[in-house]
């Protein structure tokens, strides 16, 4: 089941975090840089977050979320995905990036991940998402962004 999450709630919020700080070591890990800004979010960080969140469970576990926003009118912007690890490899990523277009269907969306982030990189490029951009962010420590376009 995927259902929108409050992030402001105290209980949510714990459980999200949890889930981002173990999703963004597995991240830190395969890129060899762990300066990535949600692994270093605290619980008042995210209960402030502005953006949207939709949260993937199995029964009553919080297994995975993904975060958005709306820089315009025409644009999802992504901001995280997560899921723990112990639930990997399970098509929670997929399901919540399946069930964000079904929400929110406009032409424009945006995401960035690691470059050496295989399995993210592999996940947005089999689902339409063509790289835009690389940025580095730290020495040797690259950042992919990428676009999808609908119906433009």
């Amino acid at each position: 089941m995927i259902r929108e999450l409050d992030q402001t709630d105290p209980e949510i919020a714990k459980r999200l975090l949890v889930i981002q700080h173990r999703a963004y070591a597995v991240e830190a890990e395969l890129i060899g840089f762990d300066g990535i800004p949600p692994l270093q979010e605290d619980l008042a960080g995210l209960m402030t977050s502005t953006e949207h969140w939709l949260g993937r469970f199995v029964g009553d576990e919080l297994v995975g979320a993904v975060a958005y926003e709306f820089p315009d009118d025409q644009t999802v912007d992504i901001s995280r995905l997560i899921v723990d690890p112990s639930h990997a490899r399970r098509g929670h990523g997929r399901a919540l990036l399946d069930r964000l277009d079904e929400l929110q269907p406009r032409p424009i969306s945006l995401v960035s991940t690691g470059t050496a982030n295989t399995p993210a990189v592999s996940l947005y490029q089999s689902r339409g998402y063509t790289e835009t951009n690389r940025l580095e962010v730290a020495p040797g420590v690259q950042i992919t962004r990428f676009r999808r376009l609908r119906g433009l």
